[in-house]
């Protein structure tokens, strides 16, 4: 089997499948950095709020936009031998559009395990989030270590998956928006 693909003196033909593969590969690497270095904006929301796990903790979670790329997320977990609470605050970037997103961020929380007692540590956060098309959820997955004091476990590793309904929506400007007096407060 052989290849006709162009190069730089003409056509070269391969006529190896491999060599075709590689080259595939490469061109859809090139087309993918070159999505990702493209403008997105972060969120197609301002408040969401839902349920969240990470198979052993189980809860709230609520987010919310307070800068343009930047959210505050509250998480309140609950496991059988333990309570917790949790406050993030996490930057978002967009992926191939304003649909999919990373974050990450970083935060602190304070806790009571029955064996333990009370404990409180700090967190970091990095993951992905997508908005579902035509409803209003968003899921998320993510790695949030946790170092801890005052807790037997000094340090955790948990990935977590959240899901998510949007309470509040990103306001998108219209079309008519371009024929509105600009005054003092915009």
């Amino acid at each position: 089997m052989f290849f006709l693909l162009p190069s730089k003196p003409g056509f070269l033909f391969i006529t190896h499948g491999a060599h075709c593969l590689r080259r595939l590969a490469a061109l859809l690497l090139l087309v993918l950095a070159a999505a990702l270095a493209l403008p997105a904006s972060a969120q197609k929301y301002r408040t969401a709020a839902g349920l969240r796990s990470d198979g052993v903790n189980y809860g709230l979670t609520v987010q919310q936009v307070f800068l343009p790329k930047a959210t505050l997320e509250g998480l309140a977990m609950i496991a059988p031998r333990e309570r917790s609470l949790t406050v993030l605050a996490e930057r978002h970037f967009g992926i191939l559009g304003p649909s999919l997103n990373y974050y990450f961020g970083a935060g602190a929380h304070v806790g009571n395990h029955k064996d333990d007692g009370a404990f409180w540590g700090i967190d970091g956060i990095v993951g992905a989030e997508y908005k579902i098309a035509f409803i209003p959820v968003v899921l998320s997955l993510d790695f949030k270590p946790t170092f801890e004091f005052g807790s037997a476990d000094w340090n955790r590793f948990p990935t977590g998956f959240s899901v998510r309904y949007i309470i509040v929506k990103q306001k998108k400007p219209g079309i008519f928006d371009i024929f509105k007096k600009k005054g003092k407060d915009d």
